[in-house]
């Protein structure tokens, strides 16, 4: 089973593509098609196996893409100036992956913060660093302030 670390960038990977294919969320199917379609790229016809699909990415992607809307309106409220849609792409799923992940799997926050931060090291810039370290720690406040409340973004809520 590969490390939680691996598992939010394939989840980032697949949520990029999703959100590059602009496929619909309220499709049962959308987070579904977008992980086959991830895994079957990496699957090559020299090689021996299929890759092995990881719970934690599979979980991670459906949760964020049936919850899109309300992970967007959290992301927008806290993204000062920024519209949800003229973010860059990889930004705003490293946020969307970020947000599901502190409230829909309860993972504590510096955690998710961190791992957030260290994606966008990997996959975007410095700027990109501070303005998710920025926008996420004021998501954290804020779901920290209504706990349990209906900012929850639970999986099977709303």
């Amino acid at each position: 089973m590969p490390s939680r670390r691996r598992s939010r960038q394939t989840a980032l990977q697949v949520l990029f593509q999703w959100d590059a294919r602009h496929l619909p969320p309220e499709s049962a199917l959308s987070a579904d098609c977008a992980l086959e379609g991830f895994y079957s790229s990496l699957y090559s016809e020299e090689s021996e196996a299929r890759p092995e699909r990881d719970p934690f990415t599979d979980a991670l992607v459906r949760a964020a893409v049936a919850k899109i809307a309300v992970i967007d309106d959290l992301i927008t409220r806290h993204a000062e100036h920024w519209r949800i849609e003229r973010m860059p792409a990889v930004d705003r799923n490293i946020l969307r992956l970020a947000v599901c992940e502190m409230s829909a799997f309860k993972t504590p926050a510096p955690v998710v913060i961190d791992e957030a931060i260290e994606l966008a090291r990997r996959f975007s810039d410095e700027r990109s660093v501070h303005f998710v370290n920025g926008v996420l720690d004021a998501i954290h406040r804020e779901l920290d302030r209504a706990s349990g409340s209906q900012a929850s973004v639970a999986p099977g809520s709303g």
